[in-house]
């Protein structure tokens, strides 16, 4: 049974033009479950409506 977020992986693959071994998949999957789940931790951190965004420095 494929895994849920293989689907998406290879439609974005196929968007960008990039080839995936299937060797390499489950380690995209990984890495993609991770960064979906520290964005899920970001979204759900409350912000009051008065937050100012961060300045830009730059060097």
């Amino acid at each position: 049974m494929a895994e849920p977020l293989d689907d998406y992986i290879d439609a974005v693959a196929e968007a960008l033009g990039l080839p995936i071994e299937d060797a390499w998949k489950p380690s995209v999957r990984a890495n993609l479950a991770v960064t979906l789940k520290m964005v899920g931790m970001v979204d759900e951190f409350p912000l009051p409506d008065e937050t100012e965004p961060a300045s830009i420095y730059a060097a």
